[in-house]
């Protein structure tokens, strides 16, 4: 969509609209996408509107991921069958680390800046817990690696497979997957980074740690396998390789996008966040899960 926002009258905005519908003609014609025309302060709400409602849509499958993890229920099975509905639609329910990059969590929390300086801040009040419950999954990666490692990080290796705040981006800002491999780092870890696009822009902004040239580079000598970008890379990853020059076998999937079965079936413990389910355990009849209503 092309939102425009403009000023002054119906005369102004017109010929203002005229202007601009002639300046984007070559790009709608190529790609044709809807042109809204409004006010000002409609049009600057639009796109913080926009980022919070996805923002608030992530926390709450991740927020019904630590449900999960209390009840031994699957979140990503769970995740399909509310997605069915058409009303909510399965994109942006992905439970993992949650989000990153440099629109969301900068919206969420301007929105509630501004929001504040209007005299309404109670309205966005609820953008707290979203971005709560989105920073407490990245803690609880880091809680679930301590465990793997058997209490303490010292002395241990991890293998952090990714670093751009989404696939198919070298963008890092507010990288979750950067986030855990620093508080590992911290911990008395050794956090190894392997992404195939944002060794650059990550080496700039963590100079400290440690980064490899490839994912098999990473996995030398890990204790832990923790995949933090859901990468296609990764998801192909070959157990049996990985056997062969990694310390451990525990893989920690912070983004549930691993085959879980295969690794299991190589000989590695298999974690995901908000999965306490196994997916032998989940009975599916006629393209559907099948559940008590």
């Amino acid at each position: 969509r092309i939102v425009i926002g403009l000023a002054g009258g119906e005369a102004d905005r017109g010929t203002a609209r005229a202007t601009v519908t002639e300046a984007y003609a070559p790009i709608l014609a190529a790609d044709p996408c809807p042109v809204i025309v409004t006010d000002l302060a409609t049009a600057e709400l639009v796109k913080v509107s926009a980022n919070a409602f996805l923002a608030t849509k992530i926390s709450f499958i991740n927020a019904v991921a630590e449900v999960c993890e209390a009840a031994g229920a699957d979140v990503t099975v769970l995740a399909e069958a509310v997605g069915m509905d058409p009303r909510i639609g399965r994109r942006f329910l992905g439970a993992g680390l949650g989000f990153g990059g440099g629109c969301l969590p900068k919206d969420i929390r301007a929105f509630m800046a501004r929001a504040g300086e209007l005299g309404a801040d109670e309205a966005m009040s609820f953008l707290r817990e979203v971005d709560s419950i989105n920073m407490r999954r990245r803690e609880k990666m880091v809680d679930l690696t301590v465990q793997a490692c058997g209490g303490a990080l010292i002395g241990r290796t991890v293998a952090v497979l990714g670093a751009a705040f989404k696939p198919h981006s070298d963008d890092v800002r507010d990288s979750p997957a950067l986030n855990v491999a620093g508080m590992l780092s911290l911990k008395g870890a050794q956090a190894v980074v392997y992404d195939p696009r944002a060794l650059a822009n990550a080496r700039a902004l963590f100079p400290t740690l440690t980064y490899a040239e490839s994912a098999l580079e990473a996995c030398e000598g890990a204790d832990v396998v923790l995949v933090a970008t859901e990468w296609p890379e990764f998801v192909e990853l070959d157990p049996a390789a990985v056997s062969g020059v990694a310390r451990g076998r525990v893989l920690l999937d912070g983004r549930n996008c691993m085959p879980g079965d295969r690794w299991r079936e190589a000989g590695w413990t298999y974690r995901a966040l908000g999965r306490g389910a196994r997916p032998q355990d989940v009975r599916v009849r006629g393209g559907g899960a099948l559940a008590a209503v």
